[in-house]
């Protein structure tokens, strides 16, 4: 019995068929997979190296069982949550963090920055350009019920040049006597714009700095953890924010989000986030340390998983035609693949690809509808255990030109490259994949 055999005899090629993933698709997707063997060496070099950090945290904080019980009530002396954030501080090389599960998601974690580290009169500054949909109605960009706006803060924006970098003349002059925090969105958003390395995210804070050396260089760290050796604070940022529903919590935490930088931000953010006086000091763990910790621990292999399956999808997709970011030779930065199909159907025919090929709910079929924080209908696919998880297989996008679906994580490799054929599947069918003979065509 060969690799490509289980033990009842049924081959890999009629498992997926099971899946409703043609020959003609399996076994394009294996050429290109089998293209990538060099590519994913290096994932896992990265991934090896970041796990090793993680531990070395871990047993430098000597995480104990005692840290994995929980706490209720007010939750005063929480060892567990107490040492974890001690753990997030070591991993991000930080003077502080605060990792809790009353964050309860990444738009939620960057307002509770912002918001607690600005003050009225203060400006907050982009200077790559318009920031993710969500933090339009935080700011106040599009009017909102307690943005920032509404407190008196304004917002300066300085657009990527057309070819994807730094307006530092533009920079240079935004730059002003008010300008209190700069916020840097490391990941694309809902924007067909290359993400941000960590170098050179290193190299625009050093350049800020240099115009204006106590502004606070936030950077929005979502889908960028253990992609790389490093992180933004290795580099000078004074804080990294980001979700536990995507990569540091494995795919195990079930909510929360982590802020960890210099010790004065964090703090004001505890204080933000229960109460002037009592900061750090309160809030319960309620028995999901486990989950923080043990999902800390998986997250840079998990990352790696994800991080192959958009390798994978930029390769395949690229190959076939469609417009890839990063392309499927460019270096990566953070887990998250936009494909452009131009069209409303083709973006609808990828989610709906995804979510067939998912653990949970994959009988459903999603439609495009509106959702909060977003100024057009937009479609998201996401089986997972974890509702909303962005580390779990999952796809979304606006119903908008150009019309690009953004497709991120993947918990295991096989599971992100089975999900990824069921959506190029999906757009066979359809007649939506030039290259590709759908089901029906090749009988």
């Amino acid at each position: 019995m060969n690799s490509d055999e289980i033990m009842q005899g049924e081959s890999l090629l009629e498992a997926y068929a099971r899946m409703g993933i043609s020959k003609e698709v399996y076994e394009y997707g294996n050429r290109i997979w089998d293209s990538l063997q060099e590519r994913f060496q290096d994932v896992d070099r990265i991934a090896e190296y970041n796990q090793l950090k993680v531990i070395r945290a871990m047993q430098e904080c000597q995480v104990s069982e005692a840290c994995l019980l929980g706490t209720t009530g007010y939750g005063y002396d929480d060892l567990g949550r107490d040492t974890l954030e001690e753990v997030y501080a070591k991993v991000f090389h930080t003077e502080d963090a605060l990792v809790r599960p009353q964050i309860t998601c990444g738009t939620h974690a960057l307002a509770l920055a912002l918001m607690s580290n600005l003050r009225p009169g203060d400006e907050l500054l982009s200077p790559v350009g318009k920031p993710y949909d969500t933090l339009e109605e935080v700011i106040g960009i599009r009017p909102s019920r307690g943005s920032l706006a509404e407190y008196g803060i304004t917002y300066r924006q300085v657009d990527l040049l057309p070819e994807g970098g730094f307006d530092y003349d533009g920079i240079r002059k935004a730059v002003g006597p008010r300008t209190r925090l700069v916020t840097i969105q490391r990941s694309k958003g809902y924007q067909t714009r290359p993400t941000l390395s960590v170098d050179r995210i290193g190299e625009l804070i050093t350049f800020i700095k240099g115009i204006k050396p106590d502004v606070i260089c936030m950077v929005d760290n979502c889908y960028g953890e253990f992609v790389e050796t490093k992180e933004p604070s290795d580099v000078g940022a004074d804080m990294v924010v980001g979700s536990l529903i995507k990569n540091p919590g494995g795919g195990l935490a079930p909510i929360g989000g982590y802020i960890a930088g210099k010790r004065e931000c964090v703090e004001n953010a505890a204080y933000r986030l229960t109460s002037p006086g009592l900061g750090k000091e309160v809030g319960a763990s309620l028995g999901i340390l486990k989950d923080f910790y043990q999902g800390l621990f998986l997250a840079p292999t998990v990352t790696a998983s994800a991080l192959k399956g958009a390798v994978f999808a930029a390769n395949l997709f690229e190959g076939l035609g469609f417009p890839v970011v990063p392309s499927g030779s460019e270096s990566r930065h953070d887990i998250i693949q936009a494909v452009t199909f131009g069209t409303a159907e083709g973006v609808i025919a990828f989610c709906q690809g995804i979510q067939a090929a998912a653990p949970v709910d994959s009988h459903v079929s999603p439609q495009p509808s509106d959702m909060p924080g977003y100024d057009a209908k937009v479609i998201m696919a996401a089986g997972a255990f974890v509702s909303g998880s962005s580390i779990e297989l999952s796809a979304d996008g606006p119903i908008r030109p150009p019309y690009a679906v953004y497709f991120q994580g993947g918990l295991t490799w096989p599971h992100a490259k089975a999900g990824i054929l069921r959506a190029l599947q999906s757009l066979a069918d359809k007649g939506l994949a030039d290259g590709i003979l759908c089901r029906k065509n090749s009988k």
